[in-house]
């Protein structure tokens, strides 16, 4: 998983929250705001003494991660195209029939 830590710029945003009989949480929509949040996102929620942090999170699916072969691949073309020898997009699609 990517973490990444969201910085509120000018001020701390704080409310009151309840908890739920499930133990649900109910976010603010002043901290929903603040913290750039979105429906369905993953939240990584850590206890220290008496409290409580939030950081979001992102999962990393493993169909878009390169292996490291596909990695090798990806590196040397980028090398070929900065070095000029790469080919029109128009022209490989119509050297593959696409």
């Amino acid at each position: 998983m990517l973490a990444k830590t969201m910085q509120i710029a000018v001020r701390k945003t704080s409310t009151l929250s309840r908890i739920g009989r499930r133990r649900q949480i109910v976010i603010s929509k002043s901290v929903f705001d603040a913290m750039q949040l979105k429906e369905a996102d993953l939240l990584e929620i850590t206890a220290k003494g008496g409290d409580v942090s939030m950081k979001t999170k992102k999962r990393a699916d493993p169909d878009d991660t390169l292996k490291a072969e596909e990695s090798k691949k990806v590196r040397h073309a980028l090398t070929q195209m900065k070095a000029g020898k790469g080919e029109p997009w128009n022209q490989v699609k119509h050297e593959l029939g696409l």
